[in-house]
């Protein structure tokens, strides 16, 4: 029996199924993964964020030579690292069977869903870059700093709660416990240092 080969139907905003090899049915080929999209910017949002304020808490040494120009080239390649590994790494937990081209852009895909993650660290390597130019104090840039990142935490909570439906008051109380880890990266870096 020769059954008619149809693509599998997508959600809003899905891309289209790629076509099929000549000579294999659509469901042979594994499709992309979506871009993401909604509450996942959060995942990413938030790890770089944390990411960044760790950092900036870490590369402010008492005693050690301010250096914010190189302290903002660190968070930056640090993050881009973070993300080629984080998408990598979920790429291969995820293999997928096909044309080494399709496994080659499902990559590209993981890669790319990273982006959320390296442009949340960007807010503290700027702070670092005019730190730099006007000669700010470092105890007062890693302040204000992580003061930025907690508040971008709650934001990056309460912003991707109420996308996803959340009621105005859960969404803030996401807010606040996503608020919470900055906190807590500021209770360490006073007790630590």
């Amino acid at each position: 029996m020769n059954e008619q080969q149809h693509p599998r139907p997508t959600t809003p905003g899905e891309p289209p199924a790629p076509p099929a090899a000549p000579g294999l049915p659509v469901s042979a080929l594994p499709p992309l993964p979506p871009p993401r999209r909604g509450a996942d910017w959060m995942f990413g949002g938030v790890y770089g964020t944390v990411l960044a304020s760790g950092l900036l808490a870490a590369l402010d040494q008492k005693g050690g030579e301010y250096t914010p120009f190189y302290d903002a080239s660190w968070v930056l390649v640090t993050a881009a690292t973070a993300g080629l590994a984080h998408g990598y790494s979920h790429h291969m937990s995820t293999h997928q069977a096909g044309s080494a081209g399709h496994r080659w852009r499902i990559l590209g895909r993981a890669l790319w869903n990273e982006w959320p993650m390296i442009a949340a660290t960007l807010p503290t390597v700027l702070l670092l870059l005019v730190a730099g130019l006007a000669d700010w104090d470092s105890h007062a840039v890693t302040a204000v700093g992580l003061g930025v990142n907690t508040a971008m935490l709650f934001a990056w909570g309460a912003f991707v709660a109420l996308r996803v439906g959340y009621k105005l008051a859960s969404a803030l109380l996401i807010g606040v416990a996503d608020a919470t880890i900055g906190l807590a990266i500021i209770a360490a870096n006073a007790v630590i240092k």
